[in-house]
């Protein structure tokens, strides 16, 4: 009779006799950029100015290389646009970004296709007028950046600026411990990190969902993370240097800990808000029914 093989690596195993869980696939808790592929092709037609710039007259090659440099700028521009638009659609509470980067992308797109329109015309008229397309083309292809904050209608403030500044330094802590953990060289240990970061923004999404939270949440968002990157900075340093088995080990241990304790602290504040809920819903009954 067939026997399915299974082991630690396999999906759907359990924690090995050290409580060590497999990794998680590479993708769980990620989206795809959207557009990725055409913000790169935008990258890749700047080049496109080279090879008439360094064939032509010193006029041709000035703007030739004005028009590249204003391309790759407006690439990579509308990337970084691209990727804080996605962060700020994946929150409840969000502020706008504090610079437009897909509307200055456009601007710049403008600008390089006006400078190389002067590569081979002397006159502004027809420059121009490919500016204005290309511009318009690339608002209409990428779109606009965030110009309102999200998710602070009808509801306190305060309240939601203090959650929205809480979670932006969580994330910067949680981007530090992604960044230095790729100086360990090991695609596991990424991808553990990553595991985690799925965890904690869970919490994110709880808090977001309640500000009211933030109180009993504070400590995970800025201690027990900020702990977390010192240790994955330290580890990282020392595991790249000695490749230390029992010090790697020790912080997976860590990792493990520590996203328990964050999904612990999400259903704790989902079931505290089921119990408001419910005592809401009961006093309001009790209400209606003296009422009748």
């Amino acid at each position: 009779m067939a026997q399915r093989f299974g082991g630690k690596f396999s999906p759907g195993a359990a924690p090995d006799a050290k409580g060590t869980l497999p990794p998680a696939h590479p993708f769980d808790g990620k989206q795809p950029l959207k557009g990725a592929g055409r913000a790169q092709f935008l990258g890749i037609s700047a080049l496109l100015f080279l090879p008439a710039a360094f064939t032509g007259t010193p006029r041709t090659l000035m703007f030739g290389l004005a028009a590249t440099a204003l391309m790759l700028a407006a690439a990579f521009l509308t990337r970084e646009g691209m990727k804080a638009h996605a962060a700020f659609d994946a929150r409840k509470i969000a502020r706008r970004p504090a610079f437009p980067r897909k509307i200055f992308g456009s601007v710049l797109v403008g600008a390089a296709l006006v400078a190389g329109g002067l590569m081979s015309h002397d006159g502004l008229l027809y420059p121009l007028l490919f500016g204005l397309a290309g511009a318009a083309l690339h608002f209409n292809t990428f779109g606009a950046d965030p110009l309102r904050d999200k998710g602070a209608e009808g509801l306190d403030t305060f309240q939601t600026d203090r959650v929205a500044r809480a979670v932006d330094e969580a994330e910067k802590h949680l981007t530090a411990m992604r960044d230095a953990i790729l100086r360990a060289n090991d695609r596991q240990l990424e991808t553990r990190v990553d595991r985690f970061a799925a965890a904690a923004r869970q919490l994110f999404r709880t808090v977001e969902d309640d500000p009211r939270d933030l109180t009993a949440a504070r400590k995970y968002l800025s201690v027990y993370l900020l702990g977390a990157r010192d240790s994955t900075i330290k580890f990282a340093d020392l595991y790249a240097r000695a490749r230390d088995t029992q010090a790697r080990s020790d912080y997976l241990a860590l990792l493990d800990d520590l996203e328990t304790t964050f999904a612990d602290r999400s259903r704790s504040l989902l079931n505290d808000n089921r119990s408001d809920l419910d005592v809401e819903i009961s006093v309001l009954r009790d209400r209606l029914k003296t009422e009748n």
